[in-house]
């Protein structure tokens, strides 16, 4: 058994999506003053690898906390994208021999996680194409992963993929620290923390092969 880290590391300098404010971590207690050691945060429910809710973008979806924890665990299949590749193909879902009926998790593989901390990372990411979009929503996956920013392009105006996603009841988890040669199946962990409302929630995600 080997367990794979599929997160980033949170810290005042993890890269957030435009306009989102910053994560803060301070230390506010320490062993010589107090003894004992504390840190404040302060960050966004949408901050390093994450969960999108459908709650996040959904008019009526569901909030992380209402969710079964099952949600939050299955089977996975990881995609592995060919780099630099814009777009994110039906046939790269189909490629491997792995049969989708026994998945609850694709996660997307694009090498993207490379560029974390640069200004890279927010532009020209791969997003999926019409026709991977459709073979996801054809199946009853509990949710879809990506190592990039988002599952929609920067500069989207109808988050199609994320209302579509979302709108079937998956969860979306993004930001996902994705190794170089990780195996193509494991299984899948993305617990959320959970408090009222949850439209979203920073994870430590692995998998286990």
């Amino acid at each position: 058994m080997k367990i794979y880290d599929l997160s980033h590391t949170l810290d005042n300098d993890t890269p957030v999506y435009q306009g989102t404010p910053h994560p803060v971590f301070k230390k506010i207690a320490s062993i010589e003053n107090d003894g004992f050691r504390e840190t404040y945060l302060s960050l966004t429910s949408h901050t390093g690898t994450h969960i999108d809710a459908p709650y996040h973008m959904i008019g009526k979806g569901k909030k992380l906390d209402q969710l079964p924890l099952e949600i939050f665990s299955g089977r996975a299949a990881v995609v592995h994208v060919p780099a630099d590749e814009p777009i994110i193909r039906k046939r790269m879902i189909l490629n491997g021999s792995v049969s989708l009926q026994d998945i609850d998790f694709l996660l997307f593989f694009t090498g993207w996680n490379k560029y974390w901390g640069s200004r890279k990372y927010f532009k020209n990411y791969p997003v999926l194409s019409p026709g991977a979009l459709e073979l996801i929503l054809a199946n009853n996956f509990k949710g879809v992963g990506f190592d990039t920013i988002s599952a929609d392009k920067e500069d989207s105006a109808d988050w199609k993929i994320h209302n579509s996603i979302l709108g079937k009841g998956m969860i979306i988890i993004e930001n996902l620290n994705i190794p170089e040669g990780i195996p193509a199946l494991g299984d899948f962990f993305c617990f959320p923390l959970l408090f009222n409302d949850a439209d979203g929630s920073p994870v430590r995600a692995v998998l286990i092969t």
